[in-house]
């Protein structure tokens, strides 16, 4: 996967890209999670997201108390112990991985924690959301990270019927 590529792509379409979202926002089509559900399953039929794994080399999540709870239990330690060793507080008061990539990513992209990862891991690219335009910077900001939230868009502006 030509992430080099991508990344072009997508800051070339920012605007473009950020005009489509709006217009979502101002006015939505009365059908639209339902294309977004069906946009999100045909770029995950040509996307493996472990041929990437991007978001987990350049971007971490943010890690709730559910989180670090349900991960610090799977890896048998003490919460403030999982905290002490993975996590720091961002300028944003949020926790957050201290180092990138993600110490769980492995080296054939997968994650060792896939089973507890943490919601924002789950959710990410949030391309199945619904009422979509609520996250438009969101969007935007992932289209530059992840090719297929730059595909998914790129559907989207012709899936949409205006």
């Amino acid at each position: 996967m030509d992430l080099d590529f991508y990344r072009k792509q997508a800051l070339q379409k920012q605007k473009e890209h950020k005009k489509f979202l709006d217009g979502l926002k101002k006015k939505p089509p009365k059908n639209l999670d339902y294309v977004v559900q069906e946009t999100h399953d045909e770029v995950f039929d040509e996307i493996d997201c472990l041929q990437c794994a991007n978001c987990c080399k350049t971007t971490g999540p943010l890690y709730t108390e559910k989180d670090i709870e349900r991960i610090a239990k799977h890896l048998r330690m003490k919460p403030a112990d999982f905290e002490a060793k993975f996590l720091r507080v961002d300028e944003d008061r949020d926790k957050v991985l201290q180092h990138l990539p993600c110490f769980f990513l492995n080296s054939d992209n997968t994650c060792s924690i896939y089973e507890v990862r943490p919601k924002a891991c789950r959710e990410y690219p949030h391309t199945d959301r619904k009422k979509i335009y609520q996250i438009n910077h969101l969007m935007l900001k992932n289209t530059v990270i992840c090719p297929a939230a730059y595909e998914f868009v790129e559907k989207m502006m012709k899936n949409v019927s205006r």
